[in-house]
């Protein structure tokens, strides 16, 4: 019931938007589309807070605050590109709002692959219809991957489900009316759901949640059985985390008030991991207030214990160009 509320509420928001658009234009007016640039910032102003163990404890977390903003208008060739784009995504979305169904941001942009070109020209107009709307992506019923059959304009486009985020130890919840049953097999990893908003009835008697960066890192704690020996969750999002792990793991943490940490390895990429677990990305920096676990707490090897343990200089391993840019 409250997952129509909300859809209906976003419709009503469409057809707001749809609706004064077409009214400038039927008076003569080029449409203005304001698109706020939200920032998504973790600092300490008095400290160099990379130095002190990047991010580790501090909790200096600041809100999500839009920081200017761009003006979209037809008399601009690529501003006006931009909102064709735009309008093209909401169709979509509006579609699947009122059908309660959900595709995949590779699905719409297969919708009109010689209009959008690329995907990242999907994922910036979902961001942007995101910030009009003031609400998540999921709220949109898109999704990272295809999942299931979705209806979209008269297409009707089978994906396998590719839900490859895992997790396994003490818990047992509902999803849909299936259960998930971790506790009678702590060792067995399931698939993250991806559709968090439909799971229920979370029962845990773990102390702790423990993510970790590599999904070898998870299958090395399965095989060692790790689960068995202490009471404990363990999430791997294969890197990077997708949406629905980050919705699931702080749907976690709100429910069981468990202390939640996190491995990755010393180096861009796992600060870079890490940080996306704790604070959000600056990508989705308007969805940062409902993805974010400020709790996650930072586990492995840190910079300074190259000098404090003395370790030999075989153990490091030279930057790579990718990860100076990180």
């Amino acid at each position: 019931m409250e997952r129509n509320a909300s859809s209906r509420a976003l419709l009503s928001k469409i057809k707001d938007l749809t609706t004064s658009l077409v009214k400038e234009l039927s008076e003569g007016r080029s449409p203005n589309i304001c698109i706020h640039n939200f920032r998504n910032y973790c600092t300490d102003p008095n400290s160099n807070w990379f130095i002190s163990h990047v991010y580790d404890v501090l909790g200096l977390c600041s809100s999500d605050l839009p920081k200017g903003q761009q003006v979209l208008t037809l008399t601009r060739q690529c501003h006006a590109c931009r909102i064709d784009v735009l309008l093209r995504v909401l169709v979509i979305v509006q579609k699947l709002l009122q059908e309660n169904r959900h595709g995949s941001k590779r699905d719409i942009y297969y919708m009109h692959p010689s209009v959008f070109s690329e995907q990242s020209v999907v994922d910036r107009a979902i961001n942007d219809i995101c910030i009009l709307l003031q609400c998540s992506r999921h709220n949109l019923n898109v999704v990272s991957v295809g999942n299931g059959w979705v209806l979209l304009g008269h297409t009707q486009l089978l994906k396998e489900a590719m839900r490859i985020m895992l997790v396994m130890g003490w818990l047992r919840f509902l999803e849909a009316g299936r259960k998930f049953d971790c506790i009678n097999s702590p060792t067995t990893a399931y698939t993250i759901p991806v559709h968090v908003e439909e799971v229920k009835d979370i029962v845990s008697v773990a102390k702790y949640i423990l993510i970790v960066e590599k999904e070898s890192v998870f299958q090395r704690l399965a095989n060692d059985k790790f689960c068995n020996a202490n009471r404990c969750i363990v999430i791997t999002g294969r890197g990077y985390p997708d949406i629905p792990t980050r919705r699931f793991l702080r749907l976690l943490v709100e429910k069981l008030c468990l202390p939640v940490y996190c491995l990755v390895d010393c180096d861009p990429y796992g600060f870079d991991i890490l940080t996306t677990y704790r604070f959000g990305s600056m990508q989705m920096a308007f969805d940062a207030k409902v993805l974010r676990v400020p709790e996650v707490q930072w586990l492995g090897a840190f910079p300074s214990d190259f000098e404090k343990y003395d370790l030999p200089q075989q153990c490091l391993l030279p930057l790579t160009a990718e990860g100076v840019k990180i």
